[in-house]
């Protein structure tokens, strides 16, 4: 009845192999021309990230037995947007090249928020300190397996939760098109010294509004010309 805890993602994918074979062929094939790399969504357990890893070990083989080229050091990773797959990030990096966290679903799962939903939509807090937690929790355990982990999803554009993730260590943000030219201008004025200080404050912090507050006096103080223009 509620499609974000039922049959989609990898959930669809595995149970569904024939249309995930097409797909997992495609990238392959795909990866002998350029810089491919293959991320499964809405991972939740280790049982789903080896089932999908044996797939594409079993379509390499086909491929390879076809004699057609796929690159076989293409980077596959996942994302992280479910808290059970943030909790047991340390031994899913050791499967993984890569972690990207989707923030926008995480930040449903982890606050039982449906942020379309006016009602409820004031509980959807990025900074609140429990999500802040899993997002350090997720980078500190790729980085004890030496891969990288980025954010995806509203968060990386917004401004004042930038500094808070290059805080806590995160490598890479995906960022839409319209926000890249400001993100950029804000991360060169960033010293990534006081971005851990104030990230330090937001994981210790237990009221979302003063961890706002205090990111925003942050980006605020660094970078005023962003906010000229703004009401």
């Amino acid at each position: 009845m509620n499609p974000f805890l039922g049959w989609r993602a990898i959930r669809f994918c595995l149970q569904e192999k024939d249309i995930f074979r097409t797909h997992l062929r495609a990238i392959l094939r795909a990866s002998a021309f350029g810089n491919i790399k293959l991320m499964y969504p809405m991972i939740s357990c280790l049982n789903e990230l080896e089932a999908a890893n044996e797939l594409v070990a079993q379509y390499q083989q086909e491929l390879k037995t076809e004699g057609i080229a796929y690159d076989p050091n293409m980077e596959i990773g996942l994302m992280i947007e479910i808290p059970s797959a943030a909790l047991i990030a340390d031994t899913l990096a050791k499967r993984a090249k890569f972690f990207s966290i989707g923030s926008n679903d995480l930040i449903q799962y982890c606050m039982a928020v449906d942020r379309l939903n006016e009602k409820i939509a004031h509980l959807y807090e990025p900074t609140h300190p429990a999500l802040l937690r899993l997002v350090k929790m997720t980078v500190e355990a790729a980085h004890r397996r030496g891969i990288w982990s980025g954010v995806c999803g509203e968060i990386a554009s917004d401004l004042t939760m930038v500094p808070l993730l290059l805080g806590m260590g995160v490598d890479e943000l995906s960022v839409a098109p319209p926000y890249v030219a400001q993100v950029k201008y804000l991360i060169r004025r960033i010293k990534i010294s006081e971005a851990r200080e104030l990230a330090d404050f937001a994981l210790q912090c237990e009221s979302p509004t003063d961890t706002r507050a205090k990111a925003q006096a942050f980006v605020h103080g660094i970078a005023p010309s962003l906010f000229e223009n703004q009401g």
